[in-house]
C-alpha cells in the first residue's frame, strides 16, 4: 500500500503542479503567454498520500521535497525526491525508499504537461475553476499519461493554488511496483491495496518581471533530502537497513556465473555509503542459491558471488577486513523451490550484522 500510495502521491503532486502553473500564467496576464514563468513554492505547499494495509488499517505519508516551473511557453515540470518519502517511522522510510520505489535506481518522479492559456483565461474573474488536466507521469522508469480534475484557484496577481477536489487513484501496476508492494508485504508481514489515494495542495508563484526564462529546476540529490539521522547511525539502525536491502533482489548475476551485472552497482552504491556510516560493525555476506545444479557447485558458487559483492565494497573504500564472506548454496531457502519465481527469491546476497 505505502508503494500505491507514493506512486498516487507523485502523481497527484505533478498534476496539482502543472495546473497551478497553468492557472497562474493565464489569470493574471489574460492572454496567450505564461511569461515571465510560474515557480511552485514548497514551504506553502503539501503532497500527501494513503495507504491501506491489512484492509483496514489507513496510514498517511507525505513528500518533504519537490519542485516545479512553469515555463513562458506553457511547458509545465514537476519533480519528485522520492527519497523524501515522510511516513513518520524511519525504518518504513527506508524499505519504501530501497524496495517499493528503488530510488538507488530511479531517484526521482517527473510529471510534465502542456499547458493552453485558454483554458485558464477566465480564472482572474471566475477566482476558482476545476479543470480537467492531460500530463504525462515518469515514474520507476515508466512513462504513461493520464487526466486529471484539479482545482485551480487565483489567490492574486501573483499567487495561484492548486489543490485536488477529490483524491487521485494510482495504481502500482501502472509503473512496474507490484514486485515492490510484494517485497513490502514479505518485511512488514501485511497485505498492501496495490492502490492508494494522493491528495496536495499546492502555492504557484509568478516569477519577477524582469526574468527573461525560468531558471532550470536542478533536482535536489536524493542523499541531501532523505528523511534519516545525519551522520553515523545507531547499531538498530544500521541492521534495520541491512536487512531491507538483503531482500531489494537487486544484485545480479548471470546463470551459472559469479560475474555482477552492472546494473547491481546502483544497490551496491548506495550499500556503501550505509556501511560507512555504520563505523565498527562487521557484515557477514552471504550467497544463496536455489536447488538446480549439484549442491557442491552451488556452495561454491555461492561464495564467489558473495567474494564478488565484498570486493565491489572494497573498490569502493570500504575495508575487506569488516567483511565475513560465507556461501549457503541451497541450504537455506526462503521460499520451496517448486516455481521460477521462487527459485528467483532463493538466489540472493544477504547482509548480516555479526557484532555489535
Amino acid at each position: 500500500m505505502f508503494r500505491n500510495l507514493i506512486a498516487q502521491t507523485v502523481l497527484a503532486a505533478l498534476l496539482g503542479l502543472v495546473v497551478l502553473w497553468g492557472a497562474v500564467g493565464v489569470g493574471v496576464a489574460q492572454d496567450v503567454s505564461f511569461a515571465p514563468g510560474w515557480t511552485l513554492q514548497p514551504e506553502a505547499s503539501s503532497l500527501q498520500f494513503q495507504s491501506v494495509k491489512n484492509e483496514v488499517k489507513v496510514e498517511s505519508s507525505q513528500f518533504a521535497t519537490y519542485s516545479g516551473e512553469i515555463a513562458a511557453d506553457g511547458t509545465a515540470t514537476v519533480r519528485v525526491l522520492l527519497d523524501s518519502v515522510d511516513t513518520k517511522v524511519d525504518l518504513r522510510n527506508v524499505r519504501m525508499r530501497f524496495l517499493f520505489f528503488e530510488t538507488f535506481q530511479f531517484p526521482e518522479a517527473k510529471i510534465t504537461a502542456v499547458l493552453d492559456p485558454a483554458t485558464f483565461s477566465d480564472l482572474a474573474e471566475v477566482r476558482r475553476k476545476t479543470v480537467v488536466l492531460p500530463y504525462t507521469l515518469d515514474l520507476h522508469g515508466v512513462s504513461k499519461s493520464f487526466e486529471a480534475d484539479v482545482v485551480v484557484t487565483f489567490i492574486s496577481e501573483d499567487l495561484v493554488s492548486v489543490s485536488t477536489g477529490a483524491p487521485i487513484v494510482v495504481a502500482t501496476e501502472d509503473f512496474n511496483l507490484t514486485a515492490g508492494v510484494e517485497k513490502l508485504e514479505e518485511a512488514a508481514n501485511v497485505k498492501i491495496i496495490p492502490s492508494s489515494n494522493v491528495s496536495f495542495d499546492f502555492m504557484f508563484a509568478r516569477n519577477a518581471a524582469s526574468t527573461d526564462a525560468v531558471p532550470a529546476v536542478v533536482p535536489v540529490e536524493p542523499e541531501q533530502v532523505a528523511l534519516e539521522p545525519a551522520g553515523n547511525l545507531d547499531a538498530e539502525a544500521c541492521k534495520g537497513r541491512f536487512e531491507i536491502v538483503s531482500r531489494t533482489g537487486n544484485i545480479y548475476f548471470p546463470s551459472g556465473s559469479a560475474k555482477m551485472d552492472s546494473k547491481s552497482e546502483f544497490l551496491l552504491d548506495s550499500l556503501a555509503e550505509i556501511v560507512t556510516r555504520c563505523p565498527g560493525l562487521m557484515l557477514e555476506v552471504s550467497g544463496h542459491t536455489d536447488s538446480d545444479g549439484p549442491d557442491d557447485a552451488n556452495l561454491l558458487l555461492s561464495e564467489r558471488r558473495a567474494d564478488a559483492v565484498v570486493k565491489y565494497l572494497q573498490v569502493k573504500g570500504i575495508e575487506v577486513s569488516r567483511f565475513v564472506v560465507v556461501g549457503r548454496g541451497e541450504s537455506q531457502p526462503l521460499v520451496p523451490n517448486d516455481t521460477p519465481k521462487n527459485k528467483w527469491k532463493n538466489r540472493r546476497i544477504e547482509f548480516t550484522v555479526v557484532n555489535g
